[in-house]
This record gives structure tokens, C-alpha cells and sequence, in this order.
């Protein structure tokens, strides 16, 4: 199936309906049109069965629409929201300047700053030096952005270790999550990715959000 097969499947079920749960978001959010055109941010082919994802951005809101596609029946088998996810490596330093910390490591960062550059607002400095690693911003589930961050690392294993031990580095992950019902879920993490940030010496940290319109009665 190509990505404008799908595009296509999607503005079909948009249009009529015919799963219960297109009609119960639809009712409360809607997708974003450009150009007539239905937006789309992603189709996730990664997973090893017939099923793809699509990733369509929400108006005013930063969580997603996920519409699940079976590629055998060519048929949209789910519709639900994905939360806005962050997963990213992060160490700061009160002592370390951003190029000592960058010195550590041989992966390129996504974003640093210096303990004694200006802030943004333009009012005062930073007073610690920030190094961040997020290779995968493009919408997805937890899980796999986690995966994707470790391996990521993983190529660097020592700096990482380094960077945890000298500049407490850590997993950061943010979640924006649709608050439907008031049931808003969990983050899961498995033994392979406990075991494999314990050998990076890395802890994680969630910040979750809640947002978006509660579904009608």
C-alpha cells in the first residue's frame, strides 16, 4: 500500500464514518487540512505485521490521531489518539562548559547550550551547560522511541557512561496525552530496556501532560 493509498482510506472513514470511534473523536477534535488536503505527519511501516500507522496532527493540539491500517484487507482496523512524544538523552553540568560535554561523546548532539550563554528571553545566562541527544522526533510510540534512543547510544556506549557519571546524564521523556476520559494510560518499559539503560548507567524521568477535549456523553 502506498502512503497515498492510505491517505486516501483515511479521508474515506473520515467522511463516513463507519467506525464508532471516528465519529466519537471527530466529534470532539479534528484534523488538520492544508491545501484541501488531509495532513499527515507519518506512516509507521516498523512494525513486523500487516498493520501500518498513520500519524495525523490534531488542530490546536499536539497529540495525534493514530489510524491503523491493515496493508492484507486494506482496511483502517482502529482509530485512536497517540500522545506527543519526547524521548531524548540529556546532561547538564554547573561546572562543564557545552564543549567540554560535547568532548565526551562522539554522537553529535540535537541542541546545547553554554553555562554562560544568554538565555532566550534575553533577560540573563544560563547558569549550567545542557547537552541533548534526540534522534527521533517524528511521531511514534513510547515504546519504540525509546528503542530508537538506546540504540542510538548504544554506538557510543563509554561517552554515554561518561557523560551519566560526569554530568548526570539521563533519559527525559515528555508525553502530551489526550485526556478522553480521564483514563489516560501508561508508559511501558521492558526488561531488555531496563537492562540495557542500567549497562549505559542511565535513570529515566517522565513529565506527562493532559490535554485535549473530553469525549462527549
Amino acid at each position: 500500500m502506498t502512503d497515498q493509498q492510505a491517505i486516501e482510506l483515511i479521508e474515506k472513514e473520515f467522511k463516513e464514518k463507519s467506525l464508532g470511534m471516528t465519529e466519537v473523536y471527530l466529534e470532539i477534535h479534528s484534523p488538520i487540512y492544508a491545501d484541501n488536503k488531509l495532513k499527515v505527519d507519518r506512516i509507521d511501516r516498523d512494525r513486523k505485521d500487516e498493520l501500518i500507522i498513520a500519524y495525523l496532527p490534531v488542530l490546536e493540539e499536539k497529540f495525534y490521531f493514530a489510524l491503523y491500517i491493515d496493508t492484507k484487507t486494506n482496511e483502517i482496523t482502529g482509530v485512536e489518539t497517540e500522545a506527543y512524544h519526547r524521548v531524548y538523552f540529556s546532561a547538564r553540568s554547573e561546572t562543564l562548559s557545552a564543549d567540554e560535554l560535547k568532548s565526551m561523546t562522539r554522537l553529535t548532539p540535537t541542541s546545547f547550550w553554554d553555562k554562560n550563554d544568554l538565555r532566550k528571553t534575553g533577560k540573563s545566562n544560563h547558569t549550567f551547560s545542557i547537552l541533548t541527544i534526540l534522534p527521533n522526533p517524528e511521531p511514534d510510540e513510547f515504546e519504540d522511541k525509546l528503542k530508537k534512543l538506546l540504540d542510538f547510544l548504544e554506538q557510543d556506549k563509554e561517552g554515554i557512561k561518561q557523560l551519566a557519571e560526569k554530568a548526570d546524564g539521563y533519559i527525559q521523556v515528555a508525553m502530551d496525552i489526550h485526556n478522553g476520559n480521564g483514563m489516560i494510560g501508561g508508559p511501558n518499559i521492558d526488561r531488555d530496556d531496563i537492562r540495557r539503560m542500567n549497562e549505559l548507567g542511565l535513570s529515566i524521568n517522565f513529565d506527562l501532560y493532559v490535554g485535549g477535549n473530553s469525549f462527549k456523553e
